[in-house]
């Protein structure tokens, strides 16, 4: 199996202004430290130090700074690691500032800044000229011919990490480098900054390097310069941020130096979201630069600095993954929980209180508004819904609650139809309850005679007769959507569905029956976050009744209720037999919202799950696979429902996937 995690570092070393050989020991100390790490990314003018002022006019300083590049490339050899340091070029008697890619011993490329400030305390143009159009270009550097300019990309075939390199301002300007080359492939970018620190300007940085690594779905690596600059008017904070696809993995600021700040990224989930977002490949149209632009011919002026996707250069580098290119399914488990790698066992349901309570706020929110639109358009104003006592239909009569609220002519019409001696007393006396409390038309119609009558007629015996008497169990399902469907036609109603996202991708619901409602509003909530709205709703609902049934309903072992119960006790258990909705939940996530293959999802599983062996999670993963190719023809005809999340199953949206596809590649994965 492929291993895409790799170890990126924002590094801040201690500085001197203007000792280039100190700062080329503390450099080269940090990387010798870090060869595990795929890339390292340093400051801006790391090398010089960035408030050298007039000194960057000096020979002496430019010369050594050189040859310090040189020497700490050199320390990059025989490692896997890429380091990105800050160094002024000199080139055609023109000054610039640079971002130096080294690996595997050498000075791979040169990287100019494009967007020179030239406003309040900065003062760059005085030094430095604008990378701006120098593409296609050389420069005689440490005694060899290295690339140099804005259209140079630093790539890994090994690994396929792609490095695109920014500085500074470029960052915070409408037309950033760094969108250009994230179109042409890149997906890390390191930014090189020295960013003075102001009240609010952290936050600020935070949020830029954040909303960059969301809209170009890669990997950025921000190391801003330390507090050992010059103070003569700035204090520098050494802010670092490591953010990917749109999520910050790490940060901090005014750090003890020297300061490394590491996470662990998966290009794996960053290649993903680029195939699955295809209006961002779609968007890489080969534009060709425009404006005035420098070629061979090193007429460099003002221009566009945009730089056409067909048109950058590609530099050879090592960009190491944690451990082994290859591993298997163990190693990669060790290797996350060696780095402490985060992996979320719930990735449905924030692990924070308040931002898990704000989440379930917003999607019982988007599915009311969802179901009110649908009453406003049909102009029906009766929500018929059946009521079972369990945790899927009283969110269901929540989201009825709540969308009436917002649509206020709403009528609540509720039915609970209870088998005599498959419906449990716990789950009918809170069904009872909760229609008492929200509903302002209840019924209660047993179904035992109808189901029992149908049998007959069918052939089949009355009772139960054991273990896959799917026909017995299905009868009911069928029975209480054919009187639900019935009684909005009497009621001039719209049948509310109740079933969950986890049920739709388990097949666990019964075809032409609960599967079926004419709006599912629960359709893209997953099992293990419907609990947890329900107790949110529980403590906001301001009724002490309505929370007392609402958390017993939300302790109550899940269960479709329809095999005999034991004494009037639940006997069939739900994850009994298609196993924990949590891993199925984990299992679902991470095949549908990253792509990942069976065996990395299982070494996920692994790492989430420490007290499961690799044999119980594999033979977990065969029956979510199973179960979720097979039951697709479910899911080519579902009804309309609100999607809540990333993470939806609807035929017309998010998932289409042919009713008879076959799922042997993805069993022979987990079966080697």
């Amino acid at each position: 199996m492929k291993n895409r995690l790799i170890q990126v570092v924002s590094a801040v070393p201690e500085l001197r202004v203007g000792d280039v050989r100190f700062n080329e020991e503390q450099i080269i100390a940090m990387i010798r430290e870090m060869t595990g790490s795929g890339v390292i990314v340093f400051p801006e003018l790391s090398v010089t130090g960035y408030t050298c002022a007039d000194l960057f006019l000096s020979d002496l300083l430019l010369q050594e700074s050189e040859n310090a590049v040189v020497r700490i490339a050199e320390a990059t050899a025989r490692t896997g690691v890429t380091a990105v340091v800050g160094v002024p070029v000199r080139f055609r008697n023109r000054l610039y500032n640079c971002g130096a890619i080294l690996s595997c011993g050498e000075v791979k490329a040169l990287v100019p800044k494009t967007y020179m400030p030239n406003y309040s305390e900065f003062y760059e143009c005085r030094w430095f000229a604008s990378g701006r159009g120098v593409i296609g270009e050389s420069v005689r550097f440490g005694g060899r011919e290295v690339p140099f300019g804005v259209d140079i990309l630093a790539e890994d075939p090994m690994t396929e990490a792609v490095l695109g390199v920014e500085l500074c301002e470029d960052l915070w300007v409408p037309d950033k480098p760094s969108t250009h080359a994230a179109l042409a492939g890149a997906t890390i970018i390191a930014n090189l900054s020295a960013s003075d620190e102001l009240i609010g300007k952290q936050e600020y940085r935070r949020e830029l390097v954040k909303q960059q690594s969301g809209s170009c779905y890669c990997a950025y690596i921000y190391s801003s310069a330390g507090t050992s600059e010059s103070s003569t008017d700035l204090v520098f904070s050494g802010h670092s941020v490591i953010a990917q696809n749109g999520a910050v993995f790490a940060e901090t600021v005014f750090p003890q130096y020297p300061s490394a700040v590491k996470a662990v990224i998966d290009l794996g989930v960053i290649l993903h979201d680029r195939r699955r977002q295809n209006t961002f490949e779609n968007s890489c149209c080969m534009t060709q630069p425009s404006g005035n632009e420098t070629g061979k011919n090193g007429n460099i002026s003002a221009g566009s600095s945009n730089v056409g996707s067909a048109s950058y250069r590609r530099v050879p580098v090592r960009i190491q993954a944690i451990g082994s290119d290859e591993v298997t399914p163990e190693e990669l488990t060790e290797l996350m929980n060696s780095y402490e790698y985060p992996v979320a066992r719930n990735p449905f349901v924030p692990a924070d209180d308040s931002e898990r309570d704000a989440r379930c706020r917003r999607i019982l929110q988007i599915q009311a508004n969802g179901l009110a639109t649908r009453v406003r358009a049909t102009g029906i104003r009766n929500l018929v819904i059946g009521i079972s006592g369990g945790l899927d239909s009283t969110l269901a009569l929540l989201v009825c609650a709540e969308a009436k609220k917002l649509v206020p002519g709403i009528r609540i019409i509720t039915y609970t139809m209870p088998n005599e001696g498959n419906t449990s007393g716990r789950t009918y006396r809170n069904a009872v309850r909760l229609m008492e409390l929200l509903a302002d038309e209840s019924h209660e119609i047993p179904i035992r005679e109808g189901v029992q009558l149908h049998l007959a007629q069918l052939g089949h015996e009355q009772e139960y007769r054991g273990e896959g008497d799917v026909t017995y169990e299905n009868a009911q399902a069928r029975m209480r959507t054919y009187i639900l469907m019935d009684a909005a036609n009497m009621k001039q109603g719209l049948v509310v569905g109740t079933g969950d996202l986890s049920e739709l991708a388990l097949g666990w619901c019964t075809y032409n029956g609960d599967h079926m409602s004419m709006y599912a509003v629960n359709s893209s909530v997953p099992k293990t976050l419907v609990q947890f709205i329900c107790r949110t709703y529980a403590g906001m609902c301001g009724s002490g009744e309505l929370k007392e049934v609402l958390l017993d309903i939300c302790d109550t072992p899940i269960t479709p209720e329809l095999t005999p119960t034991a004494g009037g006790q639940i006997a069939q258990k739900t994850e009994e037999k298609i196993g924990r909705y949590d891993l199925n939940d984990f299992f679902l996530f991470y095949t549908l919202r990253y792509g990942f293959e069976p065996l990395k999802t299982v070494a996920f599983a692994c790492r989430a799950y420490p007290a499961l062996t690799e044999t119980e999670v594999r033979e977990a993963a065969v029956k979510f696979f199973r179960r979720f190719f097979s039951q697709q023809f479910k899911r080519s005809c579902l009804p309309d429902g609100p999607k809540v999340g990333s993470v939806t199953l609807s035929p017309r949206g998010d998932w289409r996937m042919p009713s008879d596809a076959s799922v042997a590649l993805w069993l022979a994965e987990l079966e080697q």
